[in-house]
């Protein structure tokens, strides 16, 4: 409990010398208008990078009341964010939905009836790559040193993102893709990552026991295919973890199992982006 809440508490102070700001990009679909949320860190760079790509319900508060701008990010985005400005990184949120009309995301169960525009397969791995482009043109960014974190249905781009098959691959000559990636709670039943599947960098990929979103099993038996066809691949399960179980309201984290996994998560995205962007 204790070291939770020195996490955020660290990540909390550093915040207020933390610059946030709006940008605007490209889509690597060549016609759509990004809009992001840079988290800078105060100290003189150059810095390592991570794109973060939002879940099913986009970046902003469910208390937004049709008010979507860098003050109404969800908390769990802010603290992030905020999250890796404190470790020196430079964090580019995403808003892949509300550029294409739908800001306010989408209902839990309605997998089914998104359309096809906002695609975790098709259309959001373009983003992410659009989101590398992005920085790579930035002053004060590590070119080679950029890594992806993604939640739910950013997850699930996340793992689409890094297939060798990915949309927006191959990159220019010369341009390596994301250094290392993160893949919080994603849905495992995408028909782009059936078969043989090969990702081009180290993945972390952690995953809720008892999520109620997504099948853990069906992420497991993905885990296990894919390490043993060769991929650099670390798994972790939480057991009696939810969905959506580093949400830090109060809800989420009096649940235990939430609880100790997101202290866990947090820690091993520490870990793992420290051993793959500043070594």
């Amino acid at each position: 409990m204790l070291q939770f809440v020195t996490l955020l508490v660290t990540a909390s102070a550093c915040s207020l010398s933390a610059t946030l700001r709006t940008v605007h990009f490209d889509s690597a679909d060549r016609r759509t208008k990004l809009v992001g949320y840079i988290f800078e860190p105060q100290s003189p760079g150059p810095h390592p990078a991570v794109v973060l790509l939002h879940g099913r319900a986009g970046p902003y508060s469910s208390l937004a009341n049709g008010v979507y701008s860098a003050e109404t990010l969800s908390k769990r985005h802010k603290e992030w964010g905020e999250f890796w400005a404190a470790r020196n990184y430079v964090a580019l949120l995403v808003d892949s939905f509300g550029p294409r009309g739908y800001p306010a995301g989408f209902t839990k169960g309605s997998y089914d009836e998104r359309p096809s525009e906002v695609s975790e397969q098709a259309v959001r791995p373009l983003d992410a790559y659009g989101a590398l482009q992005y920085l790579r043109k930035q002053p004060g960014i590590l070119k080679d040193r950029i890594g992806v974190q993604g939640w739910s249905n950013g997850g699930m781009t996340v793992l689409v993102t890094m297939s060798d098959q990915s949309p927006g691959l191959p990159l220019p000559p010369g341009e390596p893709g994301f250094r290392a990636a993160i893949a919080e709670y994603p849905g495992c039943g995408m028909d782009a990552i059936k078969g043989a599947y090969r990702a081009y960098a180290p993945m972390l990929l952690m995953i809720a026991g008892d999520d109620e979103g997504v099948s853990p099993k069906r992420c497991e038996e993905f885990a296990k295919r894919a390490r043993a066809d060769g991929n650099d691949l670390k798994v972790i399960v939480y057991p009696g973890a939810a969905h959506n179980f580093d949400d830090p309201s109060k809800s989420k984290q009096s649940i235990p199992a939430n609880h100790e996994a997101t202290e866990d998560a947090m820690r091993q995205a520490d870990a793992f982006f420290q051993a793959h962007l500043l070594k």
